[in-house]
């Protein structure tokens, strides 16, 4: 296995200190060579932060109780004495950095580049070789430390995450295999809108963070995910009560609402009207029946 870690000279007791802005704790790199795998089990977790990179191949998360796999291009995010348990296997070649930092900073930071430990643990960063340069550059430091070590790694850390943040802000609509993702998504709403589709399923089925697929999506198409699902079903639902004279129950079943109470529920509040005045209204109307 090959490692590169550098660590601060502090107790474990300081790991975790609010009254300073922010602080790199350590901070290294795992690669497998010839081991076949690698479990870290942390039952109380540690007193900081723990960020991982996965920069090649994948790993296995346990998050909020869950087991899940995590590509690369991807940062995994564990917060204060939270329960950690991850495995690297030789056979997906994983390489992945990783930084335990503290202070009253740090969830501001954080939330800037959109992680949180509420809704957004796993985030989509894309795999980039400025990301290794600023992790190698937080272990130099810390293994020989110099004048203002602390200064500068905290600094390499924001930078990090400025990163980070400036690739999801400018990065995504320049990368053609987003595009791509976002205009199959598209066509998969409009192919499947009766279907009980899980937003997060579909996010996962593309290797994706939830939050990353949601930004990328509204970023694209100008509304979140959701939101455009369901403007589909209710201009599918004018089209029938227009068109049709099939029952208000079952324009709900066919564009996805079992439940016919919700549906009338969904409708008024898209068009300001329930399905049977929409109808009504038209110069045309169907009968209902």
């Amino acid at each position: 296995m090959y490692t590169n870690t550098g660590y601060l000279d502090i107790a474990d007791a300081d790991l975790e200190d609010d009254t300073i802005p922010l602080r790199i704790n350590c901070c290294g790199v795992y690669r497998l060579l010839t081991r076949l795998s690698l479990t870290t089990i942390r039952a109380t977790g540690r007193p900081d932060y723990q960020l991982l990179y996965i920069a090649s191949g994948k790993a296995e998360f346990v998050l909020n109780g869950a087991a899940v796999t995590i590509p690369a291009g991807n940062i995994v995010l564990y917060g204060p004495g939270e329960y950690q348990q991850y495995t690297y296997l030789l056979e997906d070649r994983p390489e992945v950095f990783w930084v335990h930092f503290t202070g009253y900073e740090a969830a501001d930071l954080l939330s800037r580049t959109g992680l949180s430990l509420e809704d957004c643990r796993i985030l989509r960063t894309g795999c980039a070789s400025r990301y290794q340069d600023l992790f190698l550059s937080m272990i130099r430091e810390l293994q020989l430390p110099r004048p203002l070590s602390g200064d500068f790694s905290s600094l390499y850390f924001k930078e990090l995450l400025l990163t980070v943040e400036r690739q999801i802000a400018e990065g995504g609509k320049n990368k053609p295999q987003i595009q791509k993702e976002m205009e199959h998504a598209v066509h998969f709403f409009h192919e499947n809108f009766s279907a009980d589709i899980d937003i997060s399923d579909y996010a996962a089925s593309l290797h994706m963070s939830t939050c990353w697929f949601i930004r990328s999506f509204k970023q694209y198409v100008g509304v979140p995910p959701l939101q455009y699902l369901t403007s589909i079903r209710i201009n599918k639902a004018k089209e029938l009560l227009e068109s049709t004279d099939c029952p208000v129950s079952e324009i709900g079943s066919i564009i996805g609402y079992e439940n016919p109470l919700y549906f009338s529920r969904i409708f008024k509040k898209q068009t300001g009207l329930s399905p049977a005045a929409y109808r009504k209204v038209l110069p045309s109307a169907h009968t209902s029946t």
